[in-house]
């Protein structure tokens, strides 16, 4: 049966050919407890050590080559990372340019659109103060009109009622006339024998 020692380091050793080995991926990898985790991982790390301090000494001149083969790789990748770079800041100018052209446009089409609008609101104020004036001219019109029905009314209660007193006048006359002519008759009845009287 694998003890508990052999099962973290055996999970140490898999764990370390793709990354570095930790207590929480070691503990998992093992089934063991927080414990014996850190407890042997601890333990295969020093032996790991001390096999590596008991490396050779490397060489002058391969560490001569490894310098200047670290020099190289370095400065490869200083002039990689300044291109590198120099392709991002020119691409954040261009984005930033970009963005600040888009963003005028955006506040011309805002100043537009306020214009219009100022615009649209001060014609339909004159619209408004136009058609308040027109009711205004329509109620005082309206209103003349009502004083000149007023007006044409009484003048055709006063016109009936002269019409009646004249109506009544002529009637008044015509009995007058009907009565004179009466009168007028019965005289002439009464003249005509007293006339007729000595030519008999």
């Amino acid at each position: 049966m694998t003890s508990v020692k052999d099962r973290v380091f055996a999970a140490a050793e898999q764990i370390s050919a793709e990354r570095r080995p930790t207590v929480s991926t070691v503990r998992a990898a093992a089934g063991v407890s927080n414990a014996d985790a850190t407890r042997y991982l601890k333990e295969w790390n020093e032996e790991k050590l001390a096999a590596g301090g008991q490396v050779a000494a490397t060489p002058p001149g391969l560490l001569e080559q490894a310098t200047r083969l670290a020099a190289a790789v370095w400065a490869e990748a200083s002039n990689q990372a300044a291109e590198r770079h120099t392709a991002v800041e020119m691409a954040w100018a261009q984005e930033r340019k970009d963005k600040d052209q888009e963003i005028a446009e955006l506040v011309g089409d805002l100043d537009k659109a306020a214009a219009e609008k100022e615009s649209a609101a001060a014609d339909f104020q004159a619209r408004i103060t136009a058609l308040e004036s027109g009711v205004k001219a329509l109620e005082q019109r309206l209103a003349a009109l009502g004083s000149e029905l007023e007006e044409a009314r009484a003048a055709e209660r006063a016109a009936a009622g002269a019409a009646a007193e004249a109506e009544r006048k002529l009637a008044s006359a015509e009995a007058r006339s009907t009565t004179l002519e009466a009168v007028h008759t019965a005289l002439l009845q009464r003249v005509a024998p007293e006339t007729k009287a000595p030519g008999a």
